[in-house]
């Protein structure tokens, strides 16, 4: 073992691979993952590394993963994702493996989840427990047949891919496909977005069987907490999910049945539906339309963090055809119809002297309307804000370079050192902002064009740089 350490870990050779175990007082267990590390290494044959990264633990793991041959990098900020994103940037290897340092994970055979890499098959490997084996007491029965493929499932529904085991805690990528999947989580989250930015990403995918072991000492997993952490963040990633759908749903059943209400009751034979259900189908109405519209904001403040939606319908059709002078005119169209509607109210009110009057379904709908192109003018132009703007430029202040001085050299400070807007690319061409091409318009599908990525948008990506720090604000054609 001595000697296959050496030749594993040997400085002279290049590192072709990189194992990146986070730790928190795994005493017990890390050196143990270690060693397996290394033999994993060894048996396949790779040049590598083993980053433990020591997440504040309070007892002696990272001197244990040390004398075992670990490289032990520190990070105080707590987290899971803090522990795994401190890891990736320290580590020198073409080729990443992540698992825990709980010895649940055996990284004596690491062969099988290298091998798609290694061939050129894959940029990400997933290491599938359910695919595999799970041994007994390795996971709790509400984890195993409950949490887990529920969470999964989810998943698969919401963004368009197929995981058998989207929060396994085993996984291969290349460098390459790491800085494109542009990783922020800094907590347990950071298992659903592997799976998802892999997919935004359309990185080529492989599972592999794996087995998964009872793990030593105290799991730092609470259930309900986590579980509700990874739905939470895959939620608020699915505005046409969460948002947009519902929203339409609600918005034409009201209106729909606003509509069948309107000459009067009407009887179904077990039920008569009145007045009573006029008034919940306006509710029904006005809920649906800003739900629609709170999605829409949220599909666009996801697409200026770097977050889109692969499948969207309907949101690419709304960007493509929305502006502020159509949502006005829309907004003016309801509100008018509306307004009609109470003006013809008020006809037959004093028609009739102004007497007792049963107009109570028309005011309604008169209302609905009226609401309805008020909501619409109002986010048309909070939306004209998200993605323009008050100028209508169609960029972000704060992602356009500041004119240097007149004493000032471009490309640099006064004496040649960094200047204080952004820096050229080799070649003199800059950085990309996220800006959209000419026009204003998004590509087919919505999805914005890629950002180029430099040297130093890398070392931000591998140091968990803040979401605001992370990518320019991306436009849309409003």
């Amino acid at each position: 073992m001595e000697g296959a350490q050496a030749d594993v870990l040997a400085p002279a050779r290049p590192i072709e691979v990189s194992v990146v175990m986070p730790c928190l007082n795994e005493q017990g267990s890390v050196g143990v993952c270690v060693r397996k590390a290394v033999a994993g290494l060894a048996a396949a044959g790779a040049s590598g590394e083993v980053v433990v990264v020591d997440n504040g633990s309070t007892d002696d793991s990272a001197e244990v993963a040390r004398a075992a041959g670990a490289r032990v990098v520190p990070e105080s900020r707590r987290g899971y994702g803090n522990a795994y994103l401190a890891g990736f940037a320290a580590a020198r290897g073409r080729l990443i493996v992540m698992g825990d340092s709980d010895d649940s994970y055996d990284f004596s055979d690491l062969s099988a989840l290298l091998a798609p890499l290694r061939a050129g098959r894959a940029d990400y490997v997933l290491g599938s427990r359910f695919a595999g084996s799970i041994l007994p007491g390795a996971m709790p029965w509400l984890h195993r047949y409950v949490g887990n493929p529920a969470l999964t499932g989810v998943l698969n529904r919401l963004f368009d891919v197929r995981s058998s085991d989207a929060h396994s805690g085993m996984r291969a990528f290349s460098r390459e496909a790491y800085l494109r999947m542009r990783l922020r989580c800094e907590g347990m989250e950071l298992a659903s977005e592997l799976v998802i930015a892999a997919g935004r990403a359309e990185l080529r995918i492989e599972e592999v069987p794996i087995t998964y072991h009872p793990r030593v000492g105290d799991s730092k997993l609470h259930s309900l907490r986590d579980g509700w952490r990874h739905l939470r963040f895959m939620l608020l990633l699915a505005p046409r999910h969460l948002f947009v759908l519902p929203g339409l749903v609600l918005l034409v059943l009201g209106l729909l049945g606003q509509a069948v209400l309107l000459p009067g009751a009407l009887d179904l034979g077990f039920h008569r539906l009145d007045l009573h259900f006029s008034i919940l189908f306006a509710l029904m109405a006005l809920l649906g339309w800003q739900v629609v519209l709170l999605g829409v904001c949220a599909d666009v403040h996801n697409h200026t963090a770097g977050w889109p939606e692969r499948r969207r319908w309907p949101l690419p059709q709304i960007h493509r055809s929305f502006t502020l002078e159509r949502g006005l005119a829309l907004g003016g169209l309801l509100f008018g119809l509306g307004f009609v509607v109470d003006v013809v109210v008020l006809i037959r009110w004093l028609a009739n002297d102004l007497g007792p009057l049963d107009e109570m379904r028309p005011a309604l709908l008169a209302m609905t309307l009226m609401v309805l192109g008020a909501q619409t003018a109002f986010g048309s132009f909070f939306l004209r804000l998200l993605t323009a703007g008050p100028s209508g430029e169609h960029q972000r202040a704060t992602a356009r370079p500041t004119p240097p001085p007149a004493d000032r050299p471009l490309g640099g400070g006064p004496s040649g050192g960094p200047s204080d807007g952004p820096t050229p690319l080799a070649g003199g061409t800059p950085p990309a902002s996220g800006a959209l091409p000419a026009g204003g318009t998004l590509p087919a599908g919505g999805t914005p064009p890629a950002r180029s990525t430099s040297s130093a948008d890398a070392s931000a990506l591998g140091g968990h740089a803040r979401e605001t720090a992370r990518s320019a604000p991306g436009t849309f054609g409003f």
